[in-house]
């Protein structure tokens, strides 16, 4: 998903002039509104969705899909669309892209005011760039990827949430029934509740990115993602390394060697984490 947002942006002011003087190119868009907008479905076969609307952004019909009518969306405010659309013609507005939240899919919306009302059109993104020969569509693969993700983000959910409760049932086992109150007891479900806040963060990046799309920047988000994974990893190590030398300086010092050896790899991926983020910011400058 990401993919189609890059290609949007590198091409949106073509993508813009083709869909504006096409839709030029058709008429009316009012006239097709009573015609259930046969033609422009037709025309555009990325287009999921239309409607029109009001001059105080209340719709003024019915959805209209491309295989169907949803009746019940009439008077519904579409105030918050207009926020969203920049003005690019005189009669012309087009939004960035965004998740539809009637069709589920990446969109990107046009909207044209006609007379006394705006009409709005609903472009689906990854069909769009595949009908303008910017991607190549393969709309099997795409839900075969889209269903893998989106397996994988919520199975690594389940698992931050066992990490979790086992972090929390272990933490009150050894307190109330076990009565055994030790630095294990204390440091242990801290380690847990920070990988289980790790694997989590990892799978809502995942979900975000290449399922349910929240926002992309310009900035190198890959160095982030692993830049936040990596720092809640060194947390997790620290707190280990931290209990192996207080273990061992309770028990046995000639063994302190080897939490010397710990400490000193997680110090040498701080440092390279460092560096890694240094050089992605430089990169991205």
């Amino acid at each position: 998903m990401k993919e189609f947002i890059t290609v949007y942006e590198d091409n949106q002011e073509n993508i813009e002039k083709f869909v504006i003087m096409t839709l030029k190119n058709n008429g009316s868009l009012l006239a097709e509104a009573s015609k259930h907008f046969k033609k422009v479905f037709k025309t555009f076969p990325s287009l999921e969705l239309a409607y029109a609307a009001d001059q105080a952004f209340n719709q003024c019909g019915a959805n209209f899909f491309r295989n169907k009518i949803e009746e019940s969306a009439k008077g519904q405010s579409r105030v918050y669309m207009s926020t969203k659309m920049i003005q690019k013609d005189e009669d012309f507005y087009i939004s960035t892209p965004y998740i539809n939240s009637a069709t589920g899919h990446t969109c990107i919306t046009v909207m044209k005011k006609e007379e006394d009302k705006y009409i709005f059109l609903d472009f689906r993104l990854s069909v769009l760039l595949g009908r303008l020969g910017l991607i190549e569509l393969n709309p099997t693969f795409n839900e075969y990827t889209t269903f893998f993700y989106k397996a994988v983000g919520f199975s690594l959910m389940m698992f931050a949430f066992f990490a979790i409760i086992y972090a929390i049932f272990g933490y009150i086992s050894s307190i109330f029934i076990e009565r055994n109150f030790s630095l294990d007891t204390l440091f242990k479900p801290i380690v847990a509740l920070t990988l289980g806040l790790a694997i989590f963060d990892l799978a809502k990046t995942i979900l975000e990115r290449e399922v349910f799309f929240k926002n992309y920047s310009k900035e190198n988000e890959d160095a982030n993602v692993l830049t936040k994974f990596s720092v809640a990893i060194i947390i997790a190590l620290s707190i280990e390394a931290l209990m192996v030398v207080f273990k061992i300086a309770l028990h046995d010092y000639s063994q302190m060697i080897h939490a010397l050896y710990l400490i000193i790899g997680i110090a040498c991926i701080i440092v390279s984490l460092g560096i890694y983020s240094y050089l992605s910011k430089k990169h991205i400058r």
